[in-house]
């Protein structure tokens, strides 16, 4: 006799960051049937597998001081607890697995109102606003970075580090059909949203990264207005690259915003960085991200206001005249990876729901 399937929904939305963690959990969870909540015409649209069939609902942050908007938010958020609830019930789901932001906090409340278990993985290092206020709502709160722990003193915690997508545990093609096998590379990441501050030092920067023999993948996002500009034998732009993994295995050196899908992803392919935290990010958190890889000595860290375009060359020229200091930032990564954080996020997941 076949046994039902346990049913879990996932409420991950918005950004890479919430998303490919989530995304690299499920693949764990192949005994599981899974269903997907998340908002409408963000990015889970795109990168939600379809055997996920996707739920959503309209539910904003509440980023702005009281008023009408306000008003218009909480009308909302109350519509789509009722929404979530109702799924939650007449899916006859066993439990909700989340990894943050404003589409938790609606999956939070409505699977402890039914008495379901809850499970959150919060990536960051300073936790968001609903991890921190909906984490001791939660069964477990499952956490990319030991840092975190402070800020959740009345959560169940559990260090697991973040997943990442199974390409990266992979071995990884080499990308010798458009990168030469012995010149050193720089891959430019903006996160993504881009980041045109990066790309414009980048730009004025790179043409004495060239004249050191280097190559330059630069990752610009769909948003520069410039990105015209530079154009070079030993440079590379494209919105966004698919295979990061075989990217970032084959880059000497990084240069990167500090969201923590990204972070993880330097972390478990042992690359090297200099981290130029986004300075509008909720709370300054990528600032938190970038001090833990910092601290571990995997990266150089800049803040935006601080930096310049000769202050970049300068460093990266260093660094690639450094093969020993790349080597030891390398090794330091190891600090701060850990390989099997969708497995254990899996484990804690099936032990806690069946």
């Amino acid at each position: 006799m076949s046994q039902t399937p346990i049913r879990l929904l996932i409420a991950a939305s918005g950004t890479g960051g919430h998303l490919f963690p989530a995304i690299a959990t499920a693949e764990n969870l192949s005994d599981f049937e899974i269903e997907w909540l998340g908002v409408p015409d963000r990015l889970e649209r795109e990168l939600v597998p379809p055997e996920y069939p996707l739920h959503t609902i309209s539910v904003e942050g509440f980023q702005q001081r009281f008023g009408f908007g306000t008003l218009r938010i909480l009308a909302k958020f109350a519509l789509s607890l009722v929404q979530v609830t109702s799924l939650l019930k007449t899916g006859q789901f066993r439990g909700v697995f989340t990894t943050g932001g404003y589409i938790a906090a609606p999956a939070i409340i409505a699977a402890r109102f039914l008495g379901l278990p809850v499970i959150l993985h919060e990536s960051n290092a300073l936790p968001g606003k609903v991890t921190r206020n909906f984490g001791p709502w939660c069964n477990t709160v499952a956490l990319g970075f030991a840092a975190a722990v402070p800020y959740l003193a009345n959560a169940k915690t559990v260090v697991v580090g973040t997943p990442v997508r199974s390409a990266f545990m992979q071995a990884s093609e080499p990308l010798s059909f458009f990168l030469p096998d012995d010149v050193p590379v720089i891959v430019v990441v903006g996160g993504s949203q881009g980041a045109v501050s990066v790309n414009n030092w980048v730009r004025q920067a790179a043409p004495s990264w060239f004249e050191a023999g280097a190559w330059v993948v630069h990752l610009t996002g769909d948003n520069d207005p410039d990105v015209e500009a530079l154009n070079h034998p030993q440079y590379i732009k494209m919105p966004f690259y698919n295979n990061m993994a075989a990217l970032l295995k084959r880059a000497n050196l990084a240069v990167s915003r500090a969201g923590s899908g990204t972070l993880t992803e330097l972390a478990i392919t042992h690359t090297p960085s200099i981290l130029i935290p986004y300075p509008f990010a909720a709370e300054d958190h990528q600032t938190y991200n970038a001090n833990v890889f910092a601290e571990a000595g995997a990266s150089f860290v800049f803040q935006q206001k601080d930096l310049t375009a000769d202050l970049l060359a300068s460093k990266v020229l260093y660094l690639l005249q450094s093969p020993q200091q790349l080597k030891q930032m390398a090794k330091a990564t190891a600090t701060v990876a850990v390989t099997n954080s969708a497995q254990q996020l899996g484990d804690l997941i099936r032990n806690l729901i069946i």
